[in-house]
């Protein structure tokens, strides 16, 4: 005898006509209010924006400054002044 899989995909948890992936998509698209993110998906997502953040930050801090206009030299043999 076989055990059912667990799984956590919302389509087991609703009750449609033909239980087709086409009228689950349909379900899906009528009842926008009904269909939420589990908080477990929610949460991992935001830990993962947090590290991105995160590591974005550093990589900003570590990098090597340079300058976007830098003072004109006079001493420059490009300038005609």
């Amino acid at each position: 005898m076989t055990r059912k899989k667990k799984t956590r995909s919302l389509a087991d948890k609703v009750t449609i006509r033909t239980g087709r992936r086409k009228d689950y998509k349909k379900w899906r698209h009528d009842n926008p209010d009904q269909v939420t993110s589990s908080r477990r998906f929610v949460a991992k997502k935001q830990q993962q924006r947090k590290l991105q953040a995160v590591r974005k930050l550093a990589r900003q801090q570590s990098g090597q400054d340079i300058a976007i206009h830098p003072e004109k030299n006079t001493d420059n043999p490009g300038d005609r002044s």
